[in-house]
């Protein structure tokens, strides 16, 4: 083991609980390049679909958190509506790795396919998701999403749906 993996801090993954939700809002808002929902959109997914979500705890502060649900018209999907990393731990594969680990989650045994939708200008995120695809071994398909139409009056570029899958699962 180097020196630097002896002094690195312990990452953890666990899934959210109400006492979360506000650490959530800020993490996103703190990105500056998210788009904070309210606060009450971060207690709900902190709450009702906690089995879903993921946050990243490094010295027992919260670093990263993935904002996700089971849609109901997809049952074999979840769809990653949010990755927020804290400025100081990017650029070190968090969230790639909390990816992986959403798909581990028990709440999540039975999921096949990961889905986001992605500004195609936010290559960062494209990219993200396309290497995911890559470790899982399997297809990154990107198709229209959202149109700006969409969005009605406020201005917002379209977001492309990416779909990983279908995901392998181990026996």
């Amino acid at each position: 083991m180097t020196a630097a993996a002896r002094k690195a801090p312990e990452l953890s993954f666990r899934s959210p609980t109400v006492d979360d939700g506000a650490a959530m809002y800020q993490l996103v808002k703190d990105s500056k390049v998210l788009e904070p929902n309210t606060r009450y959109a971060y207690l709900l997914l902190s709450t009702h679909f906690a089995g879903n979500c993921l946050l990243a705890e490094q010295d027992g502060e919260v670093v990263g958190c993935v904002a996700a649900y089971r849609p109901p018209s997809h049952p074999d999907a979840i769809f990653v509506w949010q990755i927020g990393v804290r400025e100081d731990a990017r650029g070190q594969g968090l969230a790639k790795r909390m990816l992986h680990a959403l798909i581990d989650r028990p709440a999540n045994a039975d999921v096949r396919f990961l889905e986001a939708t992605v500004d195609p200008g936010n290559e960062p995120s494209c990219r993200l998701f396309r290497a995911f695809a890559r470790e899982q071994g399997v297809p990154c398909d990107v198709s229209p999403g959202f149109t700006p139409e969409h969005f009605g009056p406020a201005e917002h570029p379209p977001e492309d749906l990416h779909r990983i899958g279908p995901l392998r699962r181990e026996p």
